[in-house]
């Protein structure tokens, strides 16, 4: 994996926020920098509260740093503007969250459509993508179910489908398995491990558990606002 192109960068990446005690802050990340490999699944670690998912939020354009810049191949996407952020993120990113945050008035076929949708694809094409993702997903039957009427363990494989509607070529994934079980988990896990093998998605992990981080490719450990490795 070593000629492999970076797919993703971050280069001195700083965050704070104000603390609960006045006029001071709190470092959450402190002059990070991070290589992303294509076709790797690297795994970022640390207790709660060390800054991991601050950092992939940063890294996937959906906060900004207060110093550091953050590259996607050849573009800097830590200068562009809100809308073009939004645009780039619905073409290039997958999100999968540890909340599947699924639109409650959609069904799970409409909320899997949705990214293509949002990027200008017509309904009929993204209905039928969206039921294909469905069905290699394992969840075609429950298309017309609202995530209310859909278990944990199917909320978050409606989840990951639409993560992949618009095929893009990173999943970040925010401990993608906390809500769920050990079985759950485990199915989980091997769908993203597949993504890798059959398809060469690349995934970054948000996990505080070493077990699961030790399937990865590389295992990072956030500690004291500074990220190294395991």
């Amino acid at each position: 994996m070593s000629d492999s192109a970076l797919v993703l960068r971050g280069e001195g990446i700083s965050k704070s926020y104000k603390s609960e005690q006045a006029d001071t802050r709190l470092e959450v990340l402190k002059n990070v920098s991070i290589d992303i490999k294509e076709g790797s699944i690297t795994s970022i670690v640390g207790s709660s509260g060390s800054g991991k998912s601050t950092l992939l939020h940063i890294l996937g354009g959906l906060d900004k740093p207060d110093s550091g810049t953050v590259y996607w191949g050849n573009q800097k996407i830590s200068d562009m503007k809100s809308d073009q952020l939004a645009d780039f993120r619905n073409k290039n990113i997958g999100f999968v969250f540890q909340f599947h945050h699924l639109l409650p008035e959609f069904t799970a076929l409409e909320n899997v459509s949705m990214p293509a949708l949002i990027g200008g694809e017509s309904i009929d094409k993204a209905s039928k993508r969206a039921l294909s993702l469905l069905e290699r997903f394992g969840v075609a039957e429950r298309m017309n179910h609202r995530p209310t009427q859909l278990s944990g363990g199917e909320q978050q494989r409606v989840s990951m489908a639409r993560a992949l509607m618009n095929k893009p070529s990173i999943i970040l994934a925010d401990e993608p398995t906390g809500n769920l079980d050990d079985a759950n988990t485990a199915t989980i896990l091997d769908m993203l491990y597949e993504l890798r093998d059959k398809d060469g998605v690349t995934i970054l992990l948000i996990t505080h558990e070493k077990a699961i981080a030790d399937r990865s490719d590389i295992i990072l450990e956030i500690k004291n606002g500074e990220l190294s490795s395991l």
